[in-house]
């Protein structure tokens, strides 16, 4: 059979959803010895995309993302290639293909925290249009928690049995110790001295503010001990981050470093103190496995899906929408020793529980599924 993948998010650029694309054609390839896979990719991506083996063919489907084009134009370059199976890996899928699908939903952002590139009547509608089209039009509904189910079937009104679970992973990689040494990232990053760790993108739903007020208020409290590293792509249209820092004079103290290395991203979770993971809302949330992959303490939010990935005891929880609450949880990691040497243990414990190889296999079994009727 002929499966095909939408990979327009492949790579590290999309971080979560890249990430998983990414895993999800890689363990693919090593699982499944029988059908063949067309991989369609936008421009970038399709010029460095190296085919697993050859069952795999990359196809141009340069469609940017939520537009006219995607839906549209896509589902004709699809079509094209006869699959008889589609997986869309975002809910951004074209609503005209009537071919038989899969999608995957990671999360309900969107409808809860629409950002400041959904702010407008007919960006909303236009998201809330797809979303309902592409969910009940799939043969099966791939969900990555337990809490994104629950939400697509009260926001959406999607039905229960048509929705599957399928858990993301964790790179084992993280694991492995880090070749980039802490005293030459510290130097290069201008660090001076023990750091917290966010990573992800910059949108409303992920607290930076908070999280930066928190921090201020945590590191006055200490006599300003430490640093704060927050990566991810300098967004402009988030403007309140770097303003929020420069109000609070924390220029010194708070590091934006922007979009980092594999390995840099590697050794700033292994040689964090600690990683904070202050959301308000995710469907997931791969870094805090990542953090505990790597042996670093994390301190996170209680809402949304969250303590269902990190898991009670695992994780030290705080209320995102209390800043006094998150700045005590951060204290509390910094002066606690053995507070944090718990949390590592029980850290590595958990993250033994998801795995990319599995998430793959449980993915390649609804493909049979739906295949052979």
């Amino acid at each position: 059979m002929r499966i095909g993948i939408d990979a327009r998010m492949y790579g590290s650029g999309f971080t979560g959803i890249g990430r998983y694309t990414y895993e999800l054609i890689q363990h693919l390839s090593e699982l499944d010895n029988e059908n063949e896979y067309i991989v369609f990719l936008r421009k970038e991506a399709f010029d460095s995309f190296k085919a697993p083996n050859d069952r795999f063919k990359k196809v141009l489907a340069d469609f940017p993302h939520y537009s006219f084009a995607e839906q549209f134009g896509f589902p004709k370059v699809i079509k094209a290639e006869n699959v008889d199976l589609m997986h869309f890996c975002h809910f951004n899928a074209p609503i005209f293909y009537n071919g038989d699908y899969v999608v995957t939903i990671h999360d309900l952002t969107l409808s809860f925290f629409p950002g400041k590139k959904f702010n407008s009547f007919w960006r909303r509608l236009a998201y809330r249009l797809v979303l309902k089209q592409v969910t009940k039009k799939a043969k099966q509904i791939i969900a990555v928690s337990e809490h994104t189910k629950k939400d697509l079937e009260k926001i959406m009104g999607v039905s229960g049995d048509r929705i599957e679970v399928v858990y993301n992973g964790v790179n084992p990689e993280f694991a492995d110790s880090s070749e980039v040494k802490k005293a030459d990232l510290m130097k290069r990053l201008g660090l001076q001295k023990p750091y917290f760790l966010y990573t992800g993108v910059w949108r409303d739903h992920k607290n930076l503010v908070g999280l930066i007020q928190a921090f201020d208020q945590m590191n006055e409290d200490l006599g300003e001990q430490y640093n704060l590293v927050i990566t991810g792509r300098h967004n402009p249209t988030y403007h309140e981050i770097p303003d929020t820092i420069k109000s609070l004079q924390l220029e010194e103290d708070v590091h934006l470093v922007g979009m980092v290395s594999e390995d840099d991203l590697k050794a700033l979770y292994q040689h964090a103190l600690a990683y904070v993971f202050p959301s308000f809302y995710e469907g997931f949330g791969l870094p805090p496995l990542e953090a505990m992959q790597c042996g670093t303490p994390v301190a996170a939010s209680n809402k949304s899906a969250i303590p269902e990935v990190c898991g009670e005891g695992n994780a030290l929880f705080f209320d995102p929408y209390n800043v006094d609450d998150i700045r005590e949880k951060m204290r509390m990691i910094a002066t606690d020793a053995s507070l944090r040497q718990r949390l590592v243990d029980h850290g590595f414990e958990r993250v033994k529980f998801f795995s990319w190889d599995k998430m793959a296999e449980s993915v390649l079994n609804l493909y049979k599924k739906l295949l052979n009727g």
